[in-house]
């Protein structure tokens, strides 16, 4: 499973924007450009970001966006979940108690996969955008990121 180009631009513009002085907003074209993200996708990402609360908007000259609470208030979870993009793993409609087969039985791995979709929502909900900014070593969702990073290399 792979997260989707939204909830991973989200991700990587949220730790952008919680690296910046939080005293004065930051441009959008600035993070744009930083991340390498086209400006008209993030726009529609930071308005998402917006309606949930996570990121506030400054009009005017010298305008931008700012976090709306405290980085370390702020999951990936949270940021992932505000993209709209699913982490959904199995075939089942969600909260539906019929299965994704013709029979409407669930399929064998089901569960499996089920247990997967919820480990992968709460790793993401134990790692805030300060631990990111910070790469936080106390955190131990990070060190676990870290140790199987560094013992699993992509290939």
């Amino acid at each position: 499973m792979m997260l989707g180009t939204k909830a991973r631009y989200a991700v990587m513009a949220m730790v952008e924007l919680a690296s910046c002085d939080q005293s004065k907003p930051t441009r959008l074209k600035e993070i744009s450009e930083r991340q390498e993200i086209p400006l008209a996708y993030l726009e529609q990402i930071f308005s998402l970001l917006r309606q949930h609360g996570i990121v506030s908007s400054v009009k005017g000259p010298g305008g931008g966006y700012v976090l709306a609470r405290q980085r370390a208030a702020i999951s990936i979870a949270d940021v992932v979940t505000a993209s709209e993009e699913p982490t959904k793993i199995t075939r089942c409609e969600a909260h539906s108690h019929d299965g994704c087969m013709a029979s409407k039985t669930r399929c064998l791995t089901h569960d499996l996969w089920e247990g997967l979709e919820h480990q992968i929502k709460h790793y993401l909900s134990q790692i805030s955008l300060e631990d990111v900014c910070t790469r936080k070593q106390g955190n131990k969702a990070m060190q676990e990121l870290v140790a199987f990073a560094t013992h699993n290399p992509a290939t």
